[in-house]
């Protein structure tokens, strides 16, 4: 793997793990496995349920453990399945580089 490659991937990972634990419009698949509350400001989780349940209550409350999987997925369907994933990495990667561009903007 090339360094543009991998660079990709790292973009394309970000986003994907930030669109599946923080975005809104995402929060569908988040909410059978755990509620979120606001208090002073501030965004709770509480996990739902027992075994398989809660573990992907607690995956989709934690970026570092997402972001592992995320990856995973990624890299094996870039190298097993190219023609399929590289589309999504592009569009992933795009995206993550646009929110970086627009987080150092709105300073």
């Amino acid at each position: 793997m090339d360094a543009f490659h991998f660079f990709l991937l790292c973009v394309a990972s970000f986003r994907l793990t930030r669109l599946l634990v923080y975005d809104r419009i995402t929060s569908f698949l988040r909410a059978p496995f755990h509620d979120e509350f606001e208090q002073d400001g501030e965004t709770y989780i509480v996990i739902k349920g027992t075994g398989i349940r809660k573990w992907i209550g607690e995956l989709l409350s934690c970026h570092w453990c997402t972001g592992v999987w995320c990856a995973a997925l990624l890299y094996v369907g870039t190298v097993y399945a190219p023609t399929m994933f590289m589309p999504l990495v592009s569009i992933l990667a795009i995206a993550g580089v646009a929110s970086v561009i627009e987080m150092i903007v709105q300073k």
